[in-house]
């Protein structure tokens, strides 16, 4: 098969003026990677963008291209790794590849809040931040790190959200956390 767009880096995608930071894992192969644009077209995004859009972090609940007019309302969103990695687990090296990344969009703003979803976020970002040990992960788990929270959340995975290991509820109710603390 011929997937042009395949294993090409997705920009960090958001509100200029955000105080929110949400950090996910990658882009998807067929979904962002495809689409240009981070969290569009596949299934994750519709849970992310639907409980964005509840906690009025989004315009609209549903992102199918990158030009389907939707805006983030004072939240980035930028991955660990941003070209999507194999099996969908980056590797160590991977990772080290792209903190330049994270270090640039840190470096943007004296942030708010920060919404690790899943484990690797939450373990990069707390190791970014200097943080040792690295808190235990858990979904609704929270650090304070100076001024700034981070929040734990399980990502929006089919494995998560099929098995019931993330239900909306818990999604919306962690999401109307960030945007509280983010935007107050």
């Amino acid at each position: 098969m011929d997937w042009t767009y395949w294993g090409k880096p997705v920009p960090n995608m958001g509100d200029i003026n955000a105080r929110g930071l949400i950090v996910g894992l990658a882009p998807a192969a067929h979904g962002a990677n495809r689409t240009g644009r981070l969290f569009t077209g596949d299934r994750s995004g519709d849970w992310l963008f639907r409980a964005m859009h509840k906690a009025g972090l989004a315009t609209q609940a549903e992102a199918v291209s990158a030009d389907d007019g939707l805006e983030l309302i004072g939240t980035i969103i930028s991955p660990v790794c941003h070209c999507a990695p194999p099996d969908n687990k980056p590797t160590r090296e991977e990772i080290e590849n792209c903190r330049d990344w994270l270090t640039a969009t840190f470096a943007l703003r004296e942030w708010k809040a920060v919404l690790c979803l899943g484990g690797i976020a939450w373990n990069e970002v707390h190791r970014y931040l200097g943080v040792r040990p690295v808190p235990k992960f858990g979904h609704g788990v929270e650090s304070k790190v100076g001024d700034l929270m981070v929040l734990g959340c399980y990502h929006p995975s089919q494995q998560n959200t099929f098995t019931g290991r993330l239900t909306e509820e818990m999604l919306d109710k962690v999401m109307l956390k960030f945007k509280n603390l983010s935007q107050d």
